[in-house]
């Protein structure tokens, strides 16, 4: 694989008019796409430098997460200095790389953590993202996931991850989702806005691409698989039938549209195969962290001790590796 640097400001997916026939007609293969997912780890395998290169691109497009009932501003500020710093020193004079060379794509925590977030990230250019429409289950009152938005935003959110009401989905009602979705994206204003489908909660993977392609006509700027809160969250064989439903979206309109897997990614090893399957069936510009994110809060770890292991030969203790 080849990195690629193309750094170009994407004008934002506007949206469409709901064009039923073109969602109704989205359908999903699930024993095709289930063989296609299967055999996709074994036939990409990376090693040595190429490893390295592709584990640093890696970080530079995870979301650095803590959604925790226990979160402090001190826990975030220490989660905000990881994602300026995500990789110790040593290693990266090993890699001959220098200091701040790399970030994470971003820091995502609830919004009562957003003012903390946005004065330890001041003067860098990582976007602090918000959850917010009575994340994770999307069922507080209409009025108030609005309000939450814009509350969010005002508080220096620059990325707002909004959850989807997935009843919508299960009873069809396709104009409802569309309307909703529109809403959110209008309350975010200039912050972009992260579609989360919950997935593991959609029942089939039909219902997951259409679900995708009414949030992108309705003005997503990303789709996004999971809160991290289900009990299913992302997998290949969703993020397969999400990302050819971006594919779809690009041909047909010409706008980017990102596309962010969450939850359960937790290995490196893992990393790199959705690396492998966005180069694969988007290109080269999907790889940038304006278009692919990781939800996670775990793989940096597991992505650092493995870097440790190509400069030493050794893995070392986890612990060695801590987030804050």
């Amino acid at each position: 694989m080849t990195a690629t640097t193309d750094n170009r400001i994407l004008p934002r997916n506007p949206g469409t008019e709901l064009d039923l026939d073109w969602a109704l007609s989205a359908q999903a293969n699930t024993s095709a796409i289930e063989r296609r997912c299967k055999a996709l780890p074994g036939r990409r395998s990376i090693k040595k430098n190429h490893q390295a290169a592709w584990l640093l691109k890696a970080i530079s497009c995870i979301d650095l997460t803590t959604l925790s009932g226990d979160d402090t501003e001190n826990r975030v500020r220490r989660l905000c200095n990881k994602s300026r710093f995500p990789v110790r020193m040593d290693l990266l004079e090993a890699l001959g790389l220098e200091p701040g060379f790399i970030t994470t794509g971003a820091i995502c925590v609830y919004h009562e953590m957003v003012p903390a977030a946005v004065k330890a990230l001041d003067g860098t250019n990582i976007p602090v993202a918000a959850v917010s429409t009575g994340f994770p289950a999307g069922l507080s009152p209409y009025s108030l996931r609005l309000a939450e938005i814009g509350e969010s935003v005002r508080a220096g959110a620059r990325e707002i991850d909004i959850v989807i009401s997935r009843r919508h989905v299960l009873t069809q009602n396709w104009q409802a989702l569309y309307d909703e979705m529109q809403s959110f994206r209008q309350a975010c204003g200039e912050a972009h806005v992260k579609a989360i489908l919950a997935t593991g909660e959609l029942g089939t993977l039909r219902n997951v691409a259409r679900a995708s392609l009414i949030c992108m006509m309705a003005g997503a700027d990303f789709i996004k698989t999971s809160t991290g809160k289900e009990g299913v969250n992302a997998t290949l064989p969703v993020s397969l039938t999400m990302i050819r439903q971006i594919r779809d979206y690009f041909d047909r309109t010409g706008y980017h549209v990102g596309y962010k897997p969450a939850g359960g990614i937790s290995k490196a090893k893992d990393s790199l195969t959705y690396l492998a399957l966005i180069k694969e069936e988007l290109g080269n510009r999907w790889l940038q962290p304006d278009l692919f994110r990781f939800g996670a809060s775990s793989l940096l770890g597991d992505i650092e001790r493995q870097l440790e292991h190509f400069v030493t030969g050794h893995y070392s203790a986890a612990h060695r590796h801590a987030l804050g």
